[in-house]
C-alpha cells in the first residue's frame, strides 16, 4: 500500500472528520480500516480522501467523508443490530455499516451501481452486506419487516411514513429532509408508536428517486 494513500487516509480522519466533532472511537476506527480508495472509480482514486463528492453516474455522487462520519456517529450501530441502508451508491458506507453491525441490507435503484458495489464489498472481504435492486420510496418491500437502524443516503422532501414503519421500537433512522439547498440532517428515534426527531446539522444532498419536492407552477 502506498505511503501516500496511508497519509491521505490519516489526514482525512484527523483533519476532516475529527474536527467536525466525530469523536467516537469505533467510527474513527472503521473509517481508517475500510479501504475508501477501493470504493471509487479508478480515475478518482487520488481524490478518494478529499473533501469532495465524487460522481457515480446516474446523477449520483459519493458523500463527503465528514458526512459519513457524522452519520455513523449519530446512529451508534451496535454489533448485534440489523441495518437497512437506502441508497447504496459506491458501497463505502455499506461497508462501514457492515463492519459495525450484525448484518446490512442495502437498496440501490441502479443495477450497475449495485453490481459494482457488490464487487467492491467482496474484494474488501465484507460478507454481511446484501444489496437489493429496487426503487425504495414507493416500491421496495424488505424481507425483514423491521430494522434496528435505517440510513437514508439520499435526501427526501418529506420522510416517507413507510420508512418509519420499518424501524423497530427503540430503533434509529438517519435521513436528510427538506428543500435544497438548505436541508436538515435528522435522527429519528422510534419510541413505542411515536417518533422523536432531532436535527443534527444542515447539508445539501441529491434527492432519492421519487422523493424530490413537488414541482411548483408559476405564471
Amino acid at each position: 500500500m502506498s505511503l501516500n494513500i496511508e497519509k491521505a487516509r490519516f489526514n482525512m480522519v484527523e483533519q476532516q472528520v475529527r474536527p467536525w466533532e466525530v469523536l467516537d472511537a469505533r467510527v474513527l476506527d472503521v473509517l481508517t480500516r475500510v479501504p475508501r480508495e477501493e470504493f471509487v472509480a479508478p480515475e478518482h482514486r487520488q481524490l478518494a480522501f478529499a473533501d469532495l463528492e465524487l460522481p457515480l453516474g446516474h446523477g449520483q455522487f459519493t458523500m463527503k467523508p465528514v458526512i459519513e462520519g457524522r452519520i455513523l456517529q449519530a446512529i451508534l450501530v451496535q454489533p448485534h443490530e440489523q441495518v437497512l441502508q437506502i441508497g447504496t451508491g459506491s458501497g463505502f458506507l455499506a461497508a462501514c455499516l457492515g463492519k459495525l453491525a450484525k448484518d446490512v441490507v442495502s437498496v440501490e435503484l441502479h443495477e450497475d451501481l449495485a453490481k459494482t458495489a457488490r464487487e467492491r464489498l467482496q474484494k474488501a472481504g465484507i460478507g454481511n452486506v446484501r444489496i437489493d435492486v429496487a426503487e425504495a420510496v414507493n416500491g421496495y418491500q424488505p424481507a425483514n419487516t423491521q430494522f434496528d437502524v435505517i440510513v437514508v443516503t439520499g435526501a427526501v422532501h418529506t420522510l416517507p411514513e413507510r420508512f418509519k414503519r420499518w424501524l423497530k421500537p427503540g430503533g434509529r433512522m438517519f435521513a436528510v429532509v427538506g428543500e435544497s439547498p438548505v436541508q436538515r440532517a435528522v435522527l429519528v428515534t422510534r419510541e413505542g408508536d411515536s417518533y422523536k426527531e432531532e436535527s443534527i446539522f444542515e447539508t445539501d444532498l441529491a434527492y432519492l428517486a421519487n422523493a424530490a419536492p413537488p414541482k411548483r407552477f408559476t405564471l
